[in-house]
């Protein structure tokens, strides 16, 4: 008998056994809110962006939100939340990173980059691989050049 006839079959589901807490402290420690729940706390009306990947075998999946959310105390405050989602059977597995609207630059790229960066890694528990794509947005239209008259 050789030694590849007592390989398992690269299609054969393996165990796991992690409890939440596990996950929030791998995936979630720098995230301003973590909690668990039965369903997703995402409010569709205030999305403005949504990333997912699934396990179309078992229905498992991992998402990554960004909503914009008014300020509960003063309606001149908005915040904006990038919503790290895992559902792992029946359990959501949440985390939170937000800031003001208004917050600069370099805050947004940070809760930006931690947030894609627990996605990316989440996304391999539902046998997915994320890549950073680039982006390319249209400038301003280059203004016409002035018609003279001599």
């Amino acid at each position: 008998m050789s030694l590849e006839d007592n390989t398992p079959d690269w299609d054969q589901p393996v165990t796991l056994s992690i409890v939440p807490t596990d996950l929030m402290n791998a995936l979630f420690v720098t995230a301003n809110s973590v909690h668990t729940g039965w369903s997703s706390c995402v409010d569709n009306a205030l999305v403005v962006g949504d990333t997912a990947a699934m396990d179309e075998r078992t229905g498992n999946f991992v998402r990554l939100v960004e909503q914009e959310l008014p300020d509960e105390e003063d309606n001149a405050v908005t915040w904006h939340d990038w919503t790290g989602e895992i559902l792992l059977g029946d359990v959501m597995i949440t985390g939170h990173w937000q800031i003001q609207v208004t917050a600069a630059p370099l805050d947004w790229e940070w809760c930006a980059r931690e947030a894609e960066s627990a996605f990316e890694k989440a996304a391999l528990l539902v046998g997915k691989r994320v890549r950073r794509t680039l982006t390319v947005d249209r400038g301003p239209e280059p203004a016409q050049p002035a018609i003279r008259h001599h």
